[in-house]
């Protein structure tokens, strides 16, 4: 009998968890459904502002609120902070969807419109729901996930095609040019599956590329 009381509080538990993922959705849309068009800035939480990553990052969300864009980010450290004061600086809507960790992942004071997450498929809908283009600096695990993740749903053809910009050259090459010789070539993807990605290194030809995709 203890034994199904058991099994019973753990259905119970897991009834109730549904209304706590449906809460988060609601709040997420409540905050960021009036946001306009938007940009999600993705990269590692562990670069420091001496790094030329974070200041291209300060940069790249400054010269996007000029253009008429706000910006997502992550609203951790690193080059999500970078983000996030770069368009806070520019006078622009600076968004931090923020997850719950049980370390390193610290709100930034430089998103003037924070919401925090529990669950990270959620905050990933966020990311994708509101952003016009994905701008990826970077990055460890998490970056690669949100990156792969947003390439597999326009490959797929479950979200409309929209630019995803690897910024860093440098960086991001030597990945790129794995996908061709292991993916690629053997035809695990098609050609022009390559044309989902674009490579960049200079701010102003991210943020006019995007443009050339979206109607302000």
């Amino acid at each position: 009998m203890e034994r199904q009381y058991l099994i019973d509080d753990f259905k119970l538990s897991e009834s109730w968890r549904l209304f706590r993922i449906l809460g988060e959705f609601v709040e997420g849309i409540e905050n960021l459904h009036d946001l306009g068009p938007a940009v999600t800035i993705f990269g590692s939480a562990r670069i420091l502002p001496e790094n030329t990553v974070y200041q291209k990052a300060e940069q790249l969300a400054g010269l996007f609120v000029k253009n008429g864009f706000s910006v997502i980010t992550g609203g951790g450290g690193g080059v999500m902070e970078a983000a996030n004061k770069g368009a806070s600086d520019a006078g622009g809507s600076s968004v931090g969807l923020n997850i719950k960790l049980p370390f390193e992942q610290v709100p930034n004071p430089y998103a003037n419109l924070k919401v925090e997450f529990k669950y990270f498929f959620i905050r990933k809908v966020m990311f994708l729901k509101y952003a016009s283009a994905y701008i990826a600096l970077p990055g460890g695990f998490g970056t690669m996930d949100e990156v792969f993740e947003v390439m597999t749903l326009i490959q797929t053809k479950r979200v409309k095609p929209f630019p995803i910009i690897l910024v860093g050259k440098e960086y991001w090459s030597g990945l790129m040019d794995w996908i061709r010789v292991h993916l690629r070539d053997p035809a695990m993807i098609s050609p022009k599956d390559m044309d989902i990605v674009n490579i960049i290194d200079d701010p102003q030809e991210v943020v006019d590329l995007v443009k050339r995709f979206v109607i302000l």
